[in-house]
């Protein structure tokens, strides 16, 4: 994807979406998921990955779970209620987003 822009503006219902289909995952397993995805079209970077988990397990749309890895401490993440109600809305809010960009570029036929 050459605009990064457009993706890092949805990379909250990028995250909320696949943890919610995924399950619990840690920071490096989602930017993994992410670029094995879209073959490699999407990457996460983990400078901006991580402030997004720690502003949606601030918000209470996660829950983090520190499991002890190869003597490394791991936070695992998932997706709580409300989260699963933002990941609706924000999808929602996508769609309508994307019927009005439609409209916009796409011509009628006349």
């Amino acid at each position: 994807m050459q605009n990064t822009s457009l993706f890092k503006g949805n990379l909250t219902t990028i995250v909320l979406q696949l943890l919610d289909r995924e399950g619990m995952m840690y920071g490096y397993e989602i930017t993994q998921k992410v670029k094995e995805e879209t073959n490699g079209s999407l990457e996460i970077k983990e400078g901006a990955l991580y402030p997004v988990l720690h502003k949606l397990e601030a918000q209470g749309f996660l829950q983090v779970e520190a499991r002890k890895v190869d003597n490394r401490i791991r936070k695992y993440y998932k997706i709580t209620e409300a989260g699963n109600e933002e990941r609706i809305s924000q999808l929602d809010a996508l769609r309508d987003y994307l019927e009005t960009m439609q409209q916009l570029l796409i011509p009628k036929p006349i």
